[in-house]
């Protein structure tokens, strides 16, 4: 596939789950705290239950996408290929080493210290998935 074309399939899952961290960054991790003690398990169950079912396809499209595009750019977008990548281990990262621990704390009942983590620690994906966004723009610009 031509590179061009590569990058344009490569932004559609960037874009779009960029689009989706930032609505659970400002909406929907923060109104967490309003969910009643009683209910707050099982909401947290759907919650992972729902997002996991809409999110993971795309980040493993984006994961794939992401790879062929880092392996196949020309000299002159390597390097924002590479660092796109790059962004990428980071988001999976902090999804799976800290994002997936807490939601499973919070499984067990709404506990103010692992929200509070969950929240800030938040902010590592959505910068990463902000700045991914720039890159893959640039990419096809």
């Amino acid at each position: 596939m031509e590179f061009a074309t590569l990058a344009k399939w490569h932004a559609v899952p960037t874009l779009v789950l960029c689009g989706v961290i930032w609505i659970v960054q400002v909406v929907h991790y923060p109104l967490y705290a309003r969910v009643g003690t009683l209910e707050f398990p099982g909401y947290e169950r759907d919650h992972c239950a729902r997002i996991g079912f809409l999110v993971m396809p795309w980040m493993l499209v984006e994961a794939v996408l992401a790879s062929w595009l880092a392996w196949s750019a020309p000299p002159a977008q390597q390097a924002y290929a590479l660092a796109g990548l790059a962004l990428l281990v980071v988001v999976w990262g902090s999804t799976f080493l800290v994002q997936v621990p807490c939601h499973r704390r919070l499984e067990l009942g709404f506990d103010r210290a692992t929200w509070l983590w969950l929240v800030r620690s938040n902010w590592v994906r959505t910068v990463a998935w902000s700045l991914r966004g720039g890159l893959a723009t640039m990419l096809i610009a």
